[in-house]
């Protein structure tokens, strides 16, 4: 578990954060087979590999797309605004990871090239900073790592908020 730097800038500080709370993702999925992790245990249909692929398409959206950077296709449809939280029959555990990996490496890219005030355009029109949408994206991601620890605990009674050293 990287920690948040007591004494740190503040896109270091950040950074840090948001990387404690995306460690959690693919922890959440470990020792649990296809079955387990795609194992819908609410009614409107959370998973645990739903949550991780909704993740992967948030942080290609959010860090690459809003400030003009390529990414690859991304599960996002304005006629069908659950297609990044369904996991298709034709969709494989391994790929859904790949897929986050992918997707943290391509906001990693960003973060790393740009200065917290640099700005671009979100998706619904208004303009916002690396700050702002680093802030974003923690809440996001702290947000569905808590339900990943609801869903798993449902799974297997496995608890923990964070990876342990």
């Amino acid at each position: 578990m990287k920690d948040v730097p007591f004494l740190g800038d503040e896109k270091e500080s950040l950074l840090a954060s948001l990387d404690r709370h995306r460690d959690v993702v693919p922890w959440k999925l470990e020792g649990l087979d296809d079955e387990q992790v795609r194992r819908r245990v609410t009614p409107s249909g959370t998973s645990l590999l739903g949550l991780t692929k909704h993740l992967a398409a948030m942080e290609y959206f959010w860090f690459c797309h809003t400030f003009g950077r390529g990414t690859e296709p991304l599960p996002l449809s304005d006629d069908d605004p659950e297609m990044d939280l369904r996991v298709e029959a034709d969709e494989t555990t391994g790929g859904i990871v790949a897929f986050y990996e992918r997707a943290r490496a391509g906001a990693d890219a960003v973060i790393g090239e740009l200065d917290l005030d640099a700005t671009g355009t979100a998706w619904f029109g208004p303009t916002v900073s690396l700050r702002w949408v680093l802030i974003h994206m923690i809440e996001e991601t702290a947000r569905h790592a808590g339900h990943m620890d609801v869903v798993r605990e449902l799974i297997d009674g496995a608890t923990g908020d964070h990876v342990r050293d």
